[in-house]
């Protein structure tokens, strides 16, 4: 009372001059004059340490140094209970937490931390929202696509005046970085930051998702920023749709299909990746001056790698950066050497992560020299690269593409025995193309669950498109044997799945190649939609003899060996390669050559590995 009569804790309410940012959070917030006061006076309490008496001396108790709901009641003018109900604005919107206390008028009143650093110019991500949304930065330059795209937005996003009704700004198409980048843009010219939420971080319960909508809303307002939902699977569409409903503000959502939120209506625009056109005015703009000294090589790597907006920048940064090393490694001598190879890598890099996710990355090293094959296998395997390499001018320039994308894909099936080079053959045919080889394993993408074995394909393709990487598809009898007559459901689906693998093969521009030990169990009808078929015999003893002539590294020393004898070994190249490899080891730990007793004794092992016979024919004469 004797502070409340002196009018000390007014006085410094009142007299505090109310900052930009403390006007606009009323604002915003329709704070009333006692909800604007009863929040300064939380503040006041965590700046100012001799708040802590006068609260005392003005509630009576030294048990009370604090603000209460009480005190505010009795002391700030304007008073009215429901500011202080939990659907009240300081309540709902957590700008002050009212903490337990024996009776309703004792409890204790205090500023949100957030909202305090918010009101002292502390711009700062609130710490509850770090490990659910992350800031996406702004991307430099978009295309003429996609300018077109935000002015539609923008036209819609304005023409609206309850910004509450606002619609779901729903981002669909294959440009995956496009999409983040056009939602960017939009935020920018509205002069907000855009912030970015996993779908699959959204809680399922409905208190656990409301807490997070009304969390981010007063974060949307603090910072001045919208939200981007990425949405990557249909298991994710029921708490985002919720989600969508529920949050007010700015709302993006980047997925393949639209959402549906029922309480508020949808902008939908489809956002595709830039056609080359387009990327290569990204790339001149990505890389500056360093454009001009590529000499016609963008072209083919606007043909390989249909990347969208944030990956040329990426891409472009990276060899920029790797450039400048070059030119100060070599006095800026012959850089324009290193540029090619130098965008051709940063664009292999921007397009691994996908399918890193998804399939196994096999380094090539091997080339022709590599692997001894008949003449007609040779030439075939020659010919799948001329495929790869010329399809930008076959199906765009030369118009085979305008005609319907039925057959456009490029597939090979390598049919064999184990151990003939069918693996080998696909490193060299993607070594020779500087392509990534990824290995599918059928134990990931097969199972047993209706619909998923389809789910898992369309994954592996969507991720394959945006670098065109090989697809080896190893022991492809296991996922494309002979379609069953169809008794139940599940032979009804595993069909589905093999007629979707069929259409997704057929669109794929990149190269997918399929080993089988078995030809003869895969379908006819999709055989028939395969480009190639290259057949990988078993080496017969001339055969035999020239792999043996290469299988050892010029660098390891021999002495001795008999290549017309050791090609009497009745074995595929890939047991060849064991024993060679196997005896080097023998060799090497005597301190000796490889001789024809080393071969002999890593033989027999091999033999007995495989479970075979070693006869006398075969290895008469050796020693």
């Amino acid at each position: 009372e004797a502070a409340a009569e002196a009018g000390t804790l007014p006085a410094v309410i009142g007299d505090a001059e109310a900052p930009t940012t403390l006007e606009r959070l009323c604002e915003v917030f329709s704070l009333s004059e006692f909800e604007r006061d009863t929040l300064l006076l939380t503040v006041g309490m965590e700046l100012d340490e001799s708040f802590a008496p006068l609260c005392a001396a003005a509630c009576g108790d030294a048990r009370r140094p604090f603000p209460t709901f009480g005190l505010a009641l009795a002391l700030l003018p304007g008073a009215h209970w429901d500011a202080f109900a939990p659907s009240g604005t300081l309540r709902r919107w957590r700008l002050v937490e009212m903490l337990a206390g024996e009776t309703l008028m004792s409890r204790q009143l205090r500023a949100d931390e957030r909202v305090l650093h918010h009101l002292l110019g502390a711009s700062a991500l609130d710490e509850r929202l770090q490990s659910f949304v992350e800031p996406v930065g702004a991307t430099h330059a978009l295309p003429i696509s996609y300018r077109v795209h935000a002015e539609h937005i923008l036209k819609r996003l304005m023409g609206g005046e309850d910004q509450r009704l606002s619609p779901v700004v729903q981002l669909c198409g294959d440009a995956r970085g496009g999409k983040r980048a056009l939602a960017a843009a939009v935020s920018g010219e509205l002069g907000l930051r855009l912030h970015a939420l996993n779908a699959a971080d959204i809680p399922s319960a409905s208190a656990e998702r409301d807490a997070l909508a009304r969390l981010w809303e007063r974060e949307a307002v603090l910072l001045g920023s919208a939200l981007l939902i990425r949405l990557d699977g249909a298991e994710q569409r029921e708490a985002a749709n919720a989600f969508a409903e529920r949050v007010q503000g700015l709302l993006f959502v980047c997925g393949e299909e639209p959402l549906s939120p029922a309480s508020r209506p949808s902008l939908i625009v489809e956002v595709n990746r830039p056609g080359p056109p387009e990327q290569r005015a990204l790339w001149e703009h990505a890389l500056g001056p360093l454009a001009a000294s590529l000499n016609g090589q963008l072209e083919a790597v606007v043909a390989q790698f249909p990347l969208d907006v944030s990956d040329i920048e990426r891409a472009g940064r990276s060899v920029c950066e790797s450039a400048a090393l070059v030119a100060e490694r070599e006095a800026g001598d012959g850089v324009e050497s290193h540029l090619g190879p130098l965008l051709w890598e940063a664009c292999r890099a921007e397009t691994r992560r996908p399918l890193d996710a998804c399939a196994q990355r096999i380094e090539t090293r091997a080339g022709w020299e590599d692997i001894v094959l008949p003449d007609a296998q040779a030439w075939m395997l020659r010919e799948i690269s001329v495929h790869v390499r010329q399809r930008t001018r076959v199906y765009d320039t030369w118009g085979f593409a305008a005609r319907g994308l039925r057959g456009l894909g490029i597939t090979a099936l390598f049919a064999g025995p184990s151990g003939t080079g069918k693996t080998l053959a696909a490193e060299i045919v993607a070594h020779e193309l500087s392509l990534d080889l990824y290995r599918i394993d059928l134990s990931r993408v097969v199972s047993k669950y209706i619909g998923e074995t389809e789910k898992n394909l369309r994954r592996v393709f969507d991720a394959a498109e945006e670098g065109g990487a090989v697809l080896l598809f190893d022991e492809a009898d296991a996922l494309f044997g002979k379609r069953s007559e169809v008794r139940d459901s599940h032979d009804r689906y595993a069909n589905i799945e093999v007629s979707y693998l069929l259409q997704r093969m057929e669109a794929y521009r990149g190269l997918a190649i399929l080993t089988t030990n078995m030809r003869a169990a895969l379908d006819t009808a999709f055989l028939r939609r395969l480009r190639f078929v290259v057949t990988f015999p078993f080496p017969d003893t001339s055969l035999r003899a020239r792999i043996w002539a290469r299988i050892f590294p010029p660098e390891t020393p021999t002495e001795g060996l008999d290549i017309s004898k050791l090609a009497r070994l009745n074995l595929a190249g890939g047991n060849i390669r064991n024993i060679a490899l196997n005896a080097a080891f023998l060799a090497a730990d005597r301190d000796e050559p490889v001789r024809m007793a080393h071969l002999l004794q890593s033989t027999r092992s091999e033999y007995l590995k495989i479970e075979k016979s070693l006869s006398e024919s075969e290895i008469g004469g050796w020693l």
